[in-house]
């Protein structure tokens, strides 16, 4: 669980007893790393997994439906997945609306029992989060990773979308109001139950420049992200929002369109530029390393990379956090390094 006080202290720059730190393991690890091992770093960083307990035998973690290899998932929108690694998010295959023709017939699905890529029990979510409210942490609440842009690629396909924009397809504007108004009912649920975070995670660069024009993105996608984002806004939840890839040419708009906390890949994007840019202005969640020195590097460089950039991006006044997601591939003793780490510089300041 993270600490609710210590999190607003962050984002509002008000002087956080530390700077947030998040590590997650990806659920194709288990099945990658001896457990043994995963275990023992997970038991000796008390900070990083203040609530990890260990499990009896070899622990089995349930993958997501679209997440399981050779078992192809048709989600709520009709879009057919297929991955070829368990715990590893697959690709979209197959796309409900790859013909227009068939747009006469389709309709959303319906969010009162699903979040698009899965069901959902609302009752009990609110449950579940009023147990995490009573224990004093933070409550998240968001919608499903890829909610507008990436679900217009998952429904269309992506060059059959970027030539409906290039076409101002009249059948482009419908589809975006469908999947718009699905959004507003999860994101007013979420706001009804009672959260103090909204994410919009979304991934919209690619590894130089974006997926879509910054024209198209202000045409099209932009002012869904203002509408959806601002009920959250209006009551004074933080707005978070994690996009992978290049941001250079969107993240002004990404942020003059109502994102508070913007999580973004540090290497990707340029360390120092994303200093330049946001240190002290925005509260920037660094998505750390995982295509070069966390993979191929060595433990020394992994700690000075966390150091470059706590002491780079970070401030006393806060404005600053970190998040690692470890995958299939990475050193152990690097693993180790980073955990160290990110423990070690939490408490820079």
């Amino acid at each position: 669980m993270i600490n609710k006080i210590n999190y607003q202290k962050a984002v509002r720059f008000e002087r956080p007893d530390y700077i947030p730190m998040t590590f997650h393991i990806n659920d194709s690890c288990w099945e990658h790393y001896p457990q043994e091992e995963l275990f023992e770093l997970m038991e000796t960083h008390k900070f990083l997994f203040p609530d990890f307990k260990r499990a009896e035998g070899v622990y089995k973690p349930v993958f997501a439906n679209c997440a399981r290899k050779d078992e192809p998932f048709v989600d709520d929108w009709g879009c057919l997945w297929e991955t070829s690694m368990d715990g590893i998010t697959g690709t979209v295959t197959k796309h409900p609306l790859a013909d227009w023709g068939a747009f006469t017939n389709y309709k959303a699905p319906d969010p009162t029992k699903c979040m698009g890529i899965g069901k959902i029990d609302w009752d009990k979510a609110a449950e579940d989060i009023r147990r995490i409210k009573e224990n004093g942490d933070l409550v998240f609440g968001g919608l499903r990773h890829g909610h507008t842009f990436l679900q217009l690629c998952d429904i269309r396909g992506y060059q059959n979308l970027i030539f409906d924009m290039v076409d101002n397809h009249p059948n482009l504007v419908k589809l975006i109001d469908m999947i718009e108004e699905f959004n507003s009912y999860i994101v007013n649920k979420y706001l009804e139950i009672g959260v103090d975070v909204m994410g919009y995670a979304e991934d919209l660069g690619m590894q130089k420049g974006p997926m879509i024009s910054p024209d198209y993105f202000k045409k099209y996608i932009k002012p869904s992200y203002e509408r959806l984002m601002k009920p959250a806004r209006d009551k004074g939840i933080i707005v978070h929002m994690h996009s992978d890839g290049d941001l250079h040419d969107l993240i002004d708009d990404l942020i003059d369109g109502g994102v508070e906390v913007i999580n973004m890949q540090d290497n990707t994007n340029g360390v120092d530029w994303i200093a330049d840019k946001f240190a002290g202005k925005v509260c920037i969640e660094i998505d750390i390393d995982r295509q070069f020195i966390t993979p191929n590097g060595t433990p020394k460089q992994v700690d000075a990379l966390i150091r470059e950039e706590v002491e780079k991006i970070g401030r006393k006044e806060g404005g600053l956090m970190m998040i690692y997601g470890l995958y299939p591939g990475i050193p152990l003793e690097n693993v180790k390094a980073l955990m160290d780490a990110m423990e070690k510089y939490a408490f820079y300041y």
